[in-house]
């Protein structure tokens, strides 16, 4: 993540061209939206701010666009996102680009315009020599999924924006709760940092228990982290209570069929001899998921998980076909897969 390159946008020393690459989309709003809100003034945005959608507008209109001079302000800036003629990715869309002019133009960028390129992919197809051309000539700042020790630092500094600390436990404890979706930690943090107040300067992991949002993927991790420590009674109780939170038994049966898959594919991947970082790869998951996994699936031979999944496979088609009361199925599933003592 471009840093450096965020500083000097905070300080108004702008590059005439910006490539935002890559899939963590959070991450690159935000910078897109700090060059916006740094390069113009609100009352400017009507007049000298413009997106483009490469899905359904030609290149053609956007650099036309850029080389417009801007009305009643120094300077002009315009967005492009979903470029996909950067990639090697065949699109859907219909639309023709004039990727010629497109060069032309970002190799003698107007003075007075921002053009931000938005580029919500993992890689751009470095054979093209537009792409060459584009990555040496603009300041390039890649959003990427964050690994855990980089997740931990972003939300640290999350919290420090909004003047408070962030305790290592209760950082650890948001991530279970929360999930690792950026924009969700991120109203979570600034919650929290509100409700403490000047009076306490850090979050601690009883103010994460106290204010945290349950995601439902959360809840059924706890679910089976009940199981695995034998628990069956309070995982039961967890089902009730998702029940009376109206949630779907089948969607409920589906979110506990991935996370046992997930188990036995990092069970077995482990037994390879792949990292965290390797099986998340592999898996296309954060890391951070694959960690939890691991812990869980430390309690569970790799025949065991095997059985578990067939189970809830059985139980997956009982239920779509009728045979079995969707509730009933999901209470004795649980009863099944709690390890026996």
């Amino acid at each position: 993540m471009g840093f450096e390159a965020l500083k000097k946008i905070k300080a108004k020393h702008f590059a005439p061209i910006y490539l935002l690459l890559g899939t963590e989309g959070f991450l690159l709003k935000e910078v897109r939206d700090s060059i916006i809100d740094h390069a113009l003034e609100v009352d400017e945005h009507d007049f000298n701010l413009s997106y483009y959608d490469m899905e359904e507008q030609p290149v053609d209109i956007a650099i036309e666009d850029a080389e417009t001079l801007p009305f009643m302000g120094e300077r002009r800036v315009v967005v492009l996102t979903n470029p996909f003629f950067l990639t090697g990715e065949k699109s859907k869309s219909k639309v023709e680009h004039n990727t010629d002019r497109f060069l032309s133009y970002i190799q003698q960028a107007a003075p007075y315009t921002i053009l931000v390129i938005h580029a919500p992919y993992e890689k751009l197809d470095e054979r093209k020599k537009i792409v060459k051309q584009l990555k040496s000539i603009a300041e390039v700042i890649e959003g990427q999924p964050l690994g855990e020790r980089e997740l931990m630092a972003w939300m640290k500094g999350r919290a420090e924006q909004n003047g408070a600390a962030l305790a290592n436990d209760a950082a650890e404890e948001l991530l279970k709760i929360a999930g690792v979706n950026l924009s969700v930690l991120a109203q979570e943090i600034n919650k929290m940092a509100m409700y403490i107040g000047a009076a306490e300067q850090t979050i601690s992991v009883e103010t994460v228990k106290l204010l945290a949002a349950k995601s439902i993927e959360h809840t059924i991790f706890e679910l089976i982290e009940k199981m695995v420590h034998r628990k069956i009674d309070e995982a039961l109780a967890i089902f009730y209570e998702l029940i009376r939170n109206n949630e779907e038994p089948i969607k409920l049966h589906a979110l506990i069929a991935n996370q046992f898959r997930m188990l036995y594919q990092v069970k077995d991947l482990s037994e390879q001899g792949y990292s965290q970082q390797k099986m998340a790869g592999i898996l296309r998951v954060h890391p951070y998921r694959v960690k939890l996994a691991a812990q869980q699936s430390r309690y569970f031979s790799r025949n065991e998980l095997m059985k578990m999944i067939e189970d809830l496979a059985e139980a997956d088609y009982e239920m779509k076909s009728g045979k079995v009361d969707k509730r009933l199925a999901i209470e004795m599933l649980l009863l099944k897969l709690a390890p026996v003592k």
